[in-house]
């Protein structure tokens, strides 16, 4: 097997990396310096939910698997990249949107949702993001799928003011399989592969309920 190209799905992680409302922001700062210490060592503080980054079942339901007791195959697999980038703001992302992918859907593919919403990034549009809503995200996991993600800073609506949002049901109806949610990805439309290879293993943290992951698609000869 060879790797042609290797795209980076990922955000950048800073002390402007934009989080969900209330998170822990992203803090770098220097622990050691060359000038003082001979080395440079960085002391970093950040949510779990940091950047680019996947949810465990155990981040809405305490009787699920936490990061770290999960597969590792969750986190690797083919890619099918779902085209919803009409769905807009606050649109809902339907079984209509997935039509033409259903017959490349079985267990062990990973669900790309391309909304294209990650132009939004780091400005208040990005949390009116669209979102999958629970019969579309009810029949990819009838095919199997258990690892589903998003170019936006969730899977579900982000409810605010005028928006109270439903209650984050694909995050249930994911934790109630040990199912992955992937927040915050982007670049999507990078991707030229019909079927890349997606890679999204998170940090080992014990006992966590999601960790920052470095994601990649993976286009290979």
């Amino acid at each position: 097997m060879k790797i042609d190209r290797v795209v980076d799905l990922s955000v950048p992680l800073t002390a402007e990396t934009q989080v969900y409302p209330g998170d822990p922001e992203v803090r770098f700062t220097p622990h050691s310096t060359v000038d003082a210490d001979g080395f440079n060592l960085l002391s970093v503080a950040m949510g779990s939910q940091s950047g680019t980054h996947v949810d465990a079942p155990y981040h809405f339901d305490d009787a699920t698997p936490r990061i770290d007791e999960l597969p590792l195959e969750r986190f690797v697999g083919r890619g099918v990249i779902v085209d919803a980038r009409e769905a807009g703001e606050r649109g809902r992302i339907t079984p209509a949107h997935l039509a033409p992918v259903l017959p490349r859907l079985e267990p062990g593919v990973i669900v790309l949702l391309h909304t294209g919403w990650s132009a939004h990034y780091g400005t208040e549009r990005y949390f009116a993001h669209p979102y999958l809503d629970r019969e579309a995200c009810a029949l990819l996991l009838e095919h199997g799928v258990r690892t589903i993600g998003i170019d936006a800073i969730n899977l579900d609506e982000t409810p605010d003011e005028t928006h109270p949002g439903e209650g984050f049901p694909c995050h249930h109806l994911l934790a109630e399989v040990a199912g992955v949610i992937i927040e915050n990805m982007t670049n999507l439309a990078a991707i030229r592969s019909a079927e890349p290879l997606i890679s999204v293993l998170p940090l080992a943290f014990v006992g966590a309920d999601g960790a920052p992951v470095r994601a990649v698609a993976l286009e290979v000869d």
